[in-house]
């Protein structure tokens, strides 16, 4: 089987969406019907063109992207439908790719894709594209993969498409380098943690995307610290120009009084990211937009109490398709952060589970686990190709 899938970025980039498209293609080239993996992502890597020069299997090819827009992009997706033989599948790894479609009008029959998936990662499938636009480029989708049910069921809500369609491909983690380990002494220095208890969220500070739950967790501060004098919250993350939303969190949390309790790292690279989930005594991704939240399960690899969110499917991260009581989940904790009391309560309930805290039950998103899901949901579905 041969695949083609077009992403914004994987190897090289930062975040979860980049690592989930690491992750998709490492388990679609595990898989021993697959032949070739051609990947064009849309944006060149972050982290520099060393961070691809080793590719995870030589069945991968992860070519470049072109140095101009989106149209050239777009004809980059047809040459390759054109000379390539037939692919049995081709993956939109995006909604906002989904225009690429259009481009299939220009194939001739026997170049068509045999199969159409589309990835949701979470808050871009919760706004309705253009009605004509939906109708037509959703009608070509064979499947749509989410990272979890409640962004499968906010994408159902308003798409055109069968529920038949829907399939849940959840983030997973390295469990082999996600793990426990003491607060590393040269960041307690940096950043004055010493005798701290340390709240921690990490995050894209985007000022258009304000659903993350720092706001409330700093508003929660106040009722805190009359307990616990000696709580810090660090928040690790920065936003893109233009839309940078850390200057206004540090100016709510001055005007609070809060200036020495609220501590804003920035960005820290792929590699910085355990030592500073070590430094936590409580992690928290206590919204109400996030479709999946791949650092709750980084930080419980490291044995840290996290704290997820009833309102978004970071509930699904601690709950690994288990029940919830009350605040407590299979493998974390629920809370709902528009209700001050309850926040501060389930931080309360979360400060006091010793550490570290690796939950039974975390390989539920194991690498491997994502692998065979791969198998099972994608690869699966194609069945026998070479008779079509």
């Amino acid at each position: 089987m041969k695949f083609l899938v077009v992403l914004h970025d994987a190897f090289g980039g930062r975040g979860g969406i980049a690592k989930f498209n690491r992750d998709l293609l490492r388990g679609l080239c595990a898989s021993p019907h697959c032949e070739r993996v051609i990947a064009l992502p849309r944006v060149a890597p972050i982290d520099g063109v060393d961070a691809v020069a080793n590719p995870i299997s030589p069945k991968l090819t992860y070519q470049l992207p072109p140095p101009s827009g989106l149209v050239r992009y777009g004809f980059t997706l047809l040459r390759t439908l054109l000379i390539e033989p037939r692919f049995d599948l081709l993956i939109i790894g995006h909604v906002r790719l989904l225009p690429l479609l259009h481009m299939l009008k220009l194939l001739p029959r026997h170049k068509q894709p045999r199969q159409i998936g589309l990835i949701l990662h979470g808050v871009e499938a919760l706004a309705p594209l253009p009605l004509r636009t939906s109708r037509h480029l959703l009608s070509k989708l064979d499947w749509f993969s989410a990272v979890s049910h409640w962004t499968s069921q906010k994408f159902l809500f308003w798409a055109q498409i069968e529920p038949s369609k829907a399939l849940v491909l959840p983030n997973a983690v390295d469990l082999s380098r996600f793990t426990p380990g003491p607060p590393p002494p040269n960041l307690v220095a940096r950043y004055g943690l010493a005798g701290k208890k340390i709240l921690m969220g990490m995050g894209r500070l985007d000022s258009r995307e304000k659903y993350k739950g720092f706001d409330e967790v700093i508003e929660a501060l106040p009722e805190l610290l009359k307990t616990q004098p000696e709580l810090v919250y660090m928040i690790i993350g920065d936003g893109p120009d233009g839309f940078n939303d850390r200057a206004r969190l540090q100016q709510k949390a001055a005007a609070m009084g809060l200036r020495n309790q609220v501590i804003f790292t920035g960005w820290i690279d792929e590699a910085s990211k355990i030592d500073h989930y070590r430094l936590a005594d409580v992690f928290l991704l206590c919204g109400w937009g996030e479709g999946f939240g791949i650092v709750l399960i980084e930080a419980m690899g490291c044995g840290i109490p996290s704290i997820g969110s009833s309102l978004d499917g970071s509930i699904e991260a601690v709950a690994a398709q288990d029940t919830v009581s009350g605040h407590r989940a299979k493998l974390g904790w629920v809370a709902n952060p528009k209700i001050p009391s309850e926040l501060q309560a389930t931080i309360m309930a979360a400060l006091a589970e010793p550490r570290p805290y690796v939950p039974v039950g975390l390989d539920y998103f194991s690498e491997t686990n994502f692998d065979q899901r791969v198998q099972d949901l994608i690869v699966a579905r194609l069945g026998d190709t070479s008779s079509r």
